[in-house]
């Protein structure tokens, strides 16, 4: 699995981050995403495919 974002583009919903903290995080400054594994572990799989499904603004895009 490998991961890409368009971080321009993320409205800061932080739905991400819940759901997988391990490959997700937000800026401080203003929430916006940032991809900390572009390639994480299977165990984690199923919830980047979640986070992905759930962003608001769609900015996640998994490639199996």
């Amino acid at each position: 699995m490998k991961i890409t974002l368009d971080a321009d583009k993320c409205c800061a919903a932080g739905q991400c981050v819940l759901i997988a903290p391990e490959v997700f995080d937000q800026r401080d400054e203003d929430g916006v995403v940032v991809l900390l594994d572009a390639a994480p572990p299977a165990a984690q799989h199923d919830a980047v495919r979640e986070a992905a499904a759930i962003c608001p603004a769609a900015v996640i895009e998994v490639h199996a």
